[in-house]
């Protein structure tokens, strides 16, 4: 099992800045990569970033390519989410969730492919 808990989320202004962390705890030893996901009212959840967890290769969503960058602390257990220049079309809540399956050179962009979840952060931009 592993057990997620994400942080950071709040109330910015468009154009704004916050960082989501989230940190891991239990069986992180066979983390394959980490993803963060997001969903607003009324809307499926939505694939926004990914890491994989030994050697940092990433890959985003069209909708937050080149605004969102996500990194990880693998001593801390941790994955960030640095959101930029946000808009009010990015509110919604954000979740981040592991992936234990070995999948080579690609990683998961369907929250299918991860087994575990957080809680949720509320993230709300204003216009």
């Amino acid at each position: 099992q592993v057990q997620l808990v994400e942080s950071g989320g709040g109330l910015v202004q468009a154009g704004g800045s916050l960082t989501l962390s989230c940190a891991a705890s239990g069986r992180t030893f066979g983390i394959y990569a980490m993803g963060w996901f997001r969903q607003a009212p009324g809307k499926e959840r939505e694939f926004v970033a990914a890491i994989r967890w030994n050697n940092g290769i990433t890959y985003y969503g069209p909708s937050v390519k080149g605004r969102f960058t996500i990194s990880r602390d693998n001593a801390k257990n941790t994955v960030y989410l640095q959101m930029n220049s946000l808009k009010p079309e990015d509110t919604a809540v954000y979740y981040c969730a592991a992936d234990h399956t070995y999948r080579g050179t690609l990683l998961g962009t369907s929250a299918s492919e991860y087994g575990y979840w957080g809680q949720g952060t509320q993230v709300t931009v204003s216009s």
